[in-house]
């Protein structure tokens, strides 16, 4: 079972890495405001990153956005810098569990979690790139189950609403799951909304480095999962969806890669008929779908050269049209901005012959919830570290690096994303 306790020589549950960036200011404020959820109702927690001036800053903002002046007083600052690897064995040793809010992860995440291993600290991120997931349980798997030590990638928006998501439709499904489709749509208010220029760049160096993953995923030597029911057929990309009365396309982010490690997992450690998984995203009506066409074009055509992929990361308000930007979004649009995964599943009743019949009966789920990237993401980060927390005894019996969804599938992590606003539903 995982060590979760604190101790005189790790005294924090939760050390928060990257606590002034973009999206780690929202992870700060969110372990604020749920650190009567920790342990015995308590939570020791401090902030890092490599200045301590806009670590001050960052808790003096949370302190005045929750009304919670002792934040500042209560919370300590520990310096560290991914390029200092002492700086991270000394935070890595105080912490029970690092969430590295540092990215983009194929650049600075090794570091931590090789901190994290070496000096039996766990370890969650919220990385939505698939290289850098897939590359440490390549290498470093073995030794964190070792030493006891838990790394779980990708506990943000990519990907705890998909990969929990499809676990939740297998768990109320009446039968035999065998296939899931998931349909994203995305809502934002009169002042529209955008994503911070970080996950572009994670977007950029993932396409410019898609052969990497590809011989990376040639390691692993895995055989194909064996295909229950109906093979799913690949939808193409772009089809007008009569579920969502709009436009689709196949969904880009690490979802689809997560669920099938998840499923992987599932089915060869606890012999689970595994659920074949497709991803995709609705972008509405025809004017989009200009938009997105040419700017697609110029990205995939830039992003194969480095002066291309420099205007790229220069400009990403000119060549997403606006999705991305480098300010990010404000607190405004983030609090009209909201998401909705819809689930598509079908598979064998209990009374059907699976050997014999083709998959006859259905279900639809749904997990909705807040603005996605900077309000779901924390919530969802901090409540897998809270179900680590409390739960250690339903995580799997031994270390390594895993997906949301083999952690955490014995566990309550969707009843607590639940109460806190990322809801799951069947339909």
């Amino acid at each position: 079972m995982a060590r979760v306790e604190t101790s005189s020589s790790r005294p924090y549950h939760l050390v928060i890495f990257g606590a002034s960036g973009f999206t780690g200011q929202f992870v700060v404020e969110e372990v604020a405001r749920t650190a009567s959820e920790g342990p015995k109702g308590s939570l020791k927690w401090a902030v890092a990153g490599r200045s301590k001036q806009k670590l001050e800053k960052v808790l003096e903002q949370a302190a005045g956005a929750l009304s919670k002046p002792e934040l500042r007083a209560e919370v300590d600052i520990i310096v560290a810098d991914v390029g200092e690897p002492d700086s991270l064995t000394a935070m890595c040793k105080q912490a029970v569990i690092v969430l590295n809010c540092v990215g983009p992860y194929r650049f600075y995440g090794e570091p931590v979690v090789k901190a994290c291993v070496e000096n039996g600290a766990h370890h969650i991120d919220i990385s939505g790139e698939p290289q850098f997931l897939e590359g440490m349980q390549l290498n470093y798997s073995s030794q964190a189950a070792e030493k006891g030590v838990y790394i779980i990638g990708s506990c943000g928006f990519d990907s705890i609403p998909a990969d929990m998501g499809v676990l939740y439709t297998r768990d109320q499904f009446k039968g035999t799951l065998t296939a899931v489709e998931s349909f994203l749509t995305v809502s934002a208010g009169a002042e529209g909304g955008c994503i911070h220029d970080g996950t572009w760049q994670s977007a950029i160096y993932g396409f410019a480095d898609s052969q990497k993953l590809q011989s990376l995923r040639r390691k692993f030597n895995h055989k194909p999962l064996p295909t229950v029911g109906t093979k799913l057929k690949r939808r193409g990309a772009l089809f007008y969806c009569n579920e969502l009365q709009q436009y689709s396309v196949p969904f880009m982010g690490s979802d689809p890669s997560v669920v099938k490690r998840t499923q992987r997992f599932l089915a060869e450690e606890c012999q689970a008929t595994p659920v074949q998984y497709g991803a995709y995203a609705g972008i509405g009506g025809i004017g989009n779908i200009i938009k997105m066409l040419f700017a697609g074009m110029m990205f995939l055509f830039l992003v194969k050269f480095s002066f291309g992929r420099n205007l790229l990361i220069k400009y990403p308000e000119f060549f997403s049209f606006g999705m991305f930007s480098k300010a990010g979004p404000t607190r405004k649009q983030m609090e009209a901005s909201s998401f909705q995964f819809t689930f598509y599943g079908e598979g064998y009743t209990e009374e059907q012959d699976t050997s014999q019949e083709k998959p006859s009966a259905k279900i639809r789920t749904r997990v909705q919830g807040p603005e996605a990237g900077y309000v779901a993401t924390p919530i969802a980060m901090v409540q897998a570290a809270l179900t680590l927390l409390n739960e250690a005894a339903a995580l799997p019996k031994k270390g390594g690096v895993y997906t949301p969804g083999a952690a955490f599938a014995k566990t309550t992590l969707v009843d607590r994303l639940n109460k806190h606003g990322i809801q799951f539903s069947v339909i």
